[in-house]
């Protein structure tokens, strides 16, 4: 039984990683082209994508989870990642976390992004 949560306990964090990896590369590659505002806006608009994305594969293959619990589950893990690696490591700084648009935007359209994909799927199937 350990064995089967730990499973699928990767599994639903490995789908987070993969969506917070994708934010962290666009912001990367956002500053090396553009000026941060428009990084910025970019990560604003892709965060939900990619976890819309994400949420449609985890729930088509696995759905170990409730919608309410892998939006928490994913929301969390972005907070954590941010705030012990991000900030600290790479920003050298808290600084990221007074700006709603470059965080707090992203974190609540990553939120709903997941929970309405993750609603979404678990109806239809």
């Amino acid at each position: 039984m350990v064995t089967i949560n730990l499973k699928k306990s990767i599994i639903i964090l490995f789908h987070a990683f993969i969506g917070w990896a994708l934010c962290g590369a666009t912001i990367a590659v956002g500053r090396a082209i553009t000026s941060m505002q428009n990084t910025l806006i970019i990560h604003a608009i892709m965060a939900p994508i990619y976890f819309a994305i994400i949420t449609l594969v985890y729930h088509k293959k696995f759905s170990y989870s409730s919608p309410i619990i892998t939006a928490v589950i994913f929301l969390s893990f972005v907070i954590l990642m941010d705030a012990g690696l991000v900030a600290p490591v790479f920003e050298k700084n808290y600084d990221m976390f007074k700006s709603f648009l470059g965080t707090w935007l992203p974190f609540i359209l990553i939120f709903l992004a997941t929970y309405i994909t993750g609603l979404f799927v678990t109806k239809r199937t």
